[in-house]
């Protein structure tokens, strides 16, 4: 028998109150941090969609493993355990464990890239990118035309499109380290990659010389619509399928704070020894010995804990489905949604929702901070404000897409949850017209949208 109920596959072993807050309260506080959710305290956040990275919850056999924790500075077994459970998972010959992700596209960027590099993908997200360009390199993003129409339905819209890519390869060969491969593409909706896009890039890859990296921060998740939406793969198991994308590539970065199910942590998975060793002396020089990373031995132990549970089908399975129930409550509202649902967040088009409000005056944003003041829900901007570039003399360049990323954290909130969200979305709909545009009054050099002061126009 199916059933149309989403029931969470777990039940819960310890709660944590939900801040309620009155309209007022949120007012002061959003003034208060000069219209910017970043700085919001979580004591005034009713539910929390900003990221889905670090944010989720653990399960009892992880917190378990905590106590198996091993702090021996080198060699720990904790350390062994983790090594051997990812390099089970990903086969990578060079395992170096980071604090988080953008340690680990940080140090890699330092050993791979040098300035006018450039580095193709199918969408850089927002550290990613920070990082590649503070090397003085270009992150060039080739998303597939099917990833381009937000609302036009497609399975796999993250894909890298591979004509674009071999002309770049093919005029940029001299100048590219490396290829970089995102799954789930976070940037362009959330969207997966397909096994055969991921193997026509591999052999563009391997006919041009150049290595495949992956950010691989969502494979789990990228790995279910693979085995949902790909022919040939609907009865292969889930970790296998992650398994062979792993394979295709010469290494990646990955923050574990999203399909490690951890609350910290990352790694660096490399096969050239060269590169890997390179690696290591920046690790030993800006995060710690290359057993531990920067991390306590009861975090690797949690984590690879984690690595094992992240594949369970049932899990992704209601994961994917809570995504697509709340943006069929926003289709409902009138709200335009990015199509096919992601599987970690639910993307708003807010170029399309606010026509009245340009890109430089931050319609995402706009729709960020009235989520806040209608409900106490923080979500991200995904648009001109966090992606376009600064100018001196005129309006920002925009990004290419305004959205609002409602991220939802790992196993830590329930379908009533979601059905609060739900009416937020339907009191956003109906206050529509009377939304209206922010402006910059200071703003940092890179990542500007952590810590830049807005105020309405």
């Amino acid at each position: 028998m199916e059933f149309e109920t989403i029931i969470e596959p777990f039940k819960i072993k310890s709660v944590e109150p939900l801040p309620i807050t009155s309209p007022e309260e949120r007012l002061k506080a959003l003034k208060r941090e000069h219209w910017n959710i970043f700085g919001l305290k979580s004591q005034e956040v009713t539910i929390d969609l900003l990221t889905d990275s670090g944010t989720g919850s653990m399960s009892s056999e992880q917190w378990a493993s905590l106590m198996r924790g091993d702090e021996s500075y080198a060699g720990s077994q904790s350390w062994q355990r983790f090594e051997g459970v990812v390099k089970e998972l990903t086969g990578y010959k060079h395992i170096i464990p980071t604090h988080q992700g953008r340690a680990s596209e940080r140090i890699l960027a330092s050993v791979m890239l040098k300035e006018g590099n450039v580095v193709p993908s199918n969408s850089h997200f927002d550290t990613t990118r920070a990082n590649v360009e503070f090397t003085g390199s270009e992150a060039l993003d080739l998303l597939c035309k099917e990833g381009q129409d937000l609302l036009k339905p497609a399975p796999f819209k993250g894909n890298v499109d591979l004509e674009k890519l071999e002309e770049t390869l093919s005029k940029e060969k001299e100048n590219i380290p490396y290829v970089l491969m995102t799954v789930t593409n976070n940037t362009g909706g959330g969207q997966p990659v397909s096994m055969e896009n991921l193997k026509a890039t591999r052999e563009l890859c391997n006919k041009y010389g150049i290595p495949m990296y992956l950010d691989a921060c969502r494979f789990a998740e990228n790995s279910w619509f693979i085995n949902q939406r790909e022919e040939g793969y609907e009865s292969i198991e889930i970790r296998e399928i992650a398994k062979e994308v792993f394979r295709l590539s010469d290494g990646c970065t990955i923050s574990l704070k999203k399909d490690g199910f951890g609350n910290i942590g990352g790694f660096i998975g490399v096969n050239d020894d060269k590169i890997a060793a390179e690696c290591k002396n920046m690790l030993i020089l800006t995060e710690g010995f290359p057993t531990y990373g920067g991390l306590a031995g009861r975090d690797l132990d949690a984590l690879a804990q984690g690595l094992k549970e992240i594949t369970d089908k049932s899990y992704l399975e209601y994961r994917a489905r809570s995504i697509s129930y709340l943006a069929d409550k926003a289709t409902e509202y009138g709200i335009p949604v990015v199509q096919p649902a992601g599987g970690h967040a639910l993307y708003l088009d807010a170029k399309t929702y606010l026509p009245h409000i340009p890109p430089h005056e931050y319609p995402g944003q706009a729709i960020v901070c009235e989520m806040y003041l209608l409900g106490g829900i923080r979500c991200a901007e995904i648009g001109t404000f966090a992606f376009g570039v600064h100018n001196e003399e005129g309006p920002d360049t925009p990004a290419s897409n305004e959205l609002v990323r409602l991220a939802s954290p790992r196993r830590t909130y329930t379908q009533s949850h979601f059905d609060y969200v739900g009416e937020v979305l339907k009191g956003l709909a109906e206050r529509k017209d009377t939304l209206s545009g922010y402006k910059i009054t200071e703003q940092s050099e890179f990542l500007r949208h952590f810590t830049a002061k807005l105020e309405p126009i």
